[in-house]
């Protein structure tokens, strides 16, 4: 299907690429709903819980920007 090796490479860049993003959409709409099902139930927490919830979604979005600057890094992969 493939004539070389910089073909696939071209074809499944971009599919990683969707597949990070999707993980990163996952990963934070799963940790604010969690943050805010603890914010209903204990609302004398929530400071210490914003603080987690914000902490954690700038650690997943960081991957999603990784996955995003790494094709400026490597630059045109299918010469």
């Amino acid at each position: 299907m493939f004539q070389n090796v910089q073909t696939a490479i071209g074809f499944a860049y971009p599919i990683g690429l969707g597949l990070a993003a999707l993980g990163a959409a996952i990963g934070i709409g799963n940790a604010v709903r969690g943050a805010m099902e603890a914010m209903g139930r204990q609302p004398e927490a929530i400071p210490k819980i914003q603080v987690a919830m914000i902490i954690g979604a700038a650690f997943i979005e960081a991957l999603a920007i990784y996955a995003l600057i790494s094709i400026f890094l490597t630059g045109n992969i299918t010469k």
